[in-house]
């Protein structure tokens, strides 16, 4: 009996500690949920009319840039000779490569750009640029990305390109993907040929910015309220408009800022996972794709 009476206190106390440890484990978990509900408010938020998002086409959308798979398509057509063509791809895998915009690389592919089109009507540049995007951009548009963009599309709200690319092919993608417009670069033209010039200049950098603040007040959109999306550390004017800015397989740059200022990221061409809480979780998903993609073109190249 001594034994007994020995152990049944020990039953007791076991039993008042366990209700304590329940207890306090109850009231940390709804402290947590209610920390995590302030912290990250639901995003992007159903039916805000007032919200866009806006996404950045090269290297954030798509793998390259649109440019160089354009004028891949335009070769394919004889638009240009073979040296062209060398020089494009050059571009192109130093794009991919070093996962950053060269200015002068970009220049002269805007330059042979124009000059190749210079002549030819723009309704057949759109025609052909509809068979380019299922010839070589389809494949190129990443998954993480694009479920990125369809969350936004989802939550009732508008999603805009915003490129350095030639208008007509931004406007491509972006009726492909489902996006409700594209804002990009435009090339000069009369009665509907192009002159080989453009108007004002290449939509990039701060000019991306200055698109966008103009599009958000003709469309009585808040800033404050809308995302953007990019890789490139030339798109910080953009990006830093928004109330949401997300760094998209950055550059160094851009990540080193993004870090800094606390914006969230992704890295699609790894399949590394977001460095801050907070993506919409559709990209999940997408992110998987990417990474699982990404993943199995490595293990290509090395074997």
């Amino acid at each position: 009996m001594a034994a007994l009476g020995w152990l049944t206190p020990r039953r007791r106390s076991a039993t008042a500690r366990s209700v304590l440890a329940g207890e306090a484990s109850a009231e940390a978990a709804r402290k947590s949920t209610q920390e995590v509900s302030e912290r990250e408010p639901e995003f992007p938020v159903v039916g805000d009319e007032r919200a866009a998002a806006f996404f950045d086409l090269d290297n954030t959308v798509m793998q390259g840039a649109a440019l160089f798979h354009f004028g891949r398509g335009l070769y394919k057509r004889k638009f240009f000779e073979t040296r062209e063509l060398a020089r494009f791809a050059w571009q192109q895998a130093w794009f991919r490569l070093a996962g950053v915009e060269d200015p002068e690389h970009m220049q002269e592919a805007r330059d042979s750009a124009l000059s190749i089109v210079q002549g030819h009507r723009v309704s057949e540049l759109q025609s052909i640029g509809e068979e380019i995007y299922d010839e070589y951009m389809a494949e190129r548009i990443w998954p993480g990305t694009r479920a990125l963009a369809q969350a936004h599309l989802d939550a009732g709200q508008r999603v805009w390109l915003v490129t350095a690319a030639p208008v007509e092919i931004a406007q491509v993608i972006a009726r492909r993907l489902g996006l409700t417009g594209a804002l990009g670069t435009v090339a000069e033209s009369v009665d509907g040929v192009y002159t080989g010039k453009l108007v004002g200049e290449p939509l990039h950098g701060p000019a991306k910015a200055e698109a966008v603040r103009a599009l958000a007040l003709a469309e009585e959109l808040d800033l404050g309220r809308c995302a953007a999306y990019s890789d490139s550390h030339n798109d910080i004017p953009m990006l830093s408009l928004v109330g949401h800015p997300y760094a998209i397989n950055p550059d160094s740059k851009l990540r080193k800022h993004a870090r800094r200022m606390d914006w969230r990221l992704r890295d699609y061409r790894t399949g590394r996972k977001a460095a801050k809480v907070g993506i919409p979780a559709a990209a999940g998903v997408g992110a998987v794709a990417g990474g699982t993609a990404a993943a199995i073109a490595l293990h290509r190249k090395r074997r």
